[in-house]
């Protein structure tokens, strides 16, 4: 029974990662191909990723961005649309926009021994605009999840770390669990 059971799990962990990455692909590729009905099964897909990568061209055009100006003042304007929107766009650009803010791994530490430690990301520098002069805004991720905290803490608890940021992310979402 104990060799079953353990069986079992070795094989969870082996499937449930590919079959569910297959899946969520697979889901998304149909919802596009739905989105257009167009009669090629991945069609809609292409054309999502060309339609992005064109507006992504566009952008630079001066008429564009006037509209992406205007666009973005009415979304910025409006009471409950203004938080789903700079929200988004926040974060966007945190990950792979010009105004990264995920790219600066540090280790926290949370007492003042120094004996408890969180992997974080420092987003702001300076925060004397809110009264915390000597402090810096971290971001910490949490584990298996999207969500995350903002902590603003001393300057002289944040030790940077010689990981890239991808591989910091990873092992802070992971629980410590992937490798660096």
């Amino acid at each position: 029974m104990n060799w079953i059971l353990k069986n079992f799990f070795r094989g969870l962990i082996i499937v449930v990662p590919i079959a569910l990455t297959i899946y969520l692909v697979y889901q998304a590729v149909v919802g596009l191909d739905r989105l257009l009905p167009l009669h090629t099964p991945g069609l809609g897909a292409v054309v999502i990723v060309l339609t992005i990568v064109l507006i992504g061209a566009l952008a630079g055009s001066y008429v564009f961005r006037k509209f992406l100006q205007l666009t973005e003042f009415v979304f910025t304007k409006a009471p409950i649309v203004r938080i789903i929107y700079t929200a988004i766009k926040d974060l966007l650009e945190a990950f792979v926009g010009d105004r990264r803010r995920f790219d600066r791994p540090v280790v926290v530490s949370l007492t003042a021994a120094g004996d408890v430690k969180v992997m974080a990301f420092v987003t702001r520098d300076d925060l004397a605009e809110l009264g915390q002069s000597g402090s810096v805004g971290v971001y910490v991720p949490f584990s298996y999840t999207w969500d995350g905290c903002f902590l603003m803490v001393p300057r002289d608890r944040v030790q940077p770390v010689e990981i890239d940021s991808a591989s910091a992310m990873a092992l802070a979402v992971s629980g410590g669990v992937s490798r660096v």
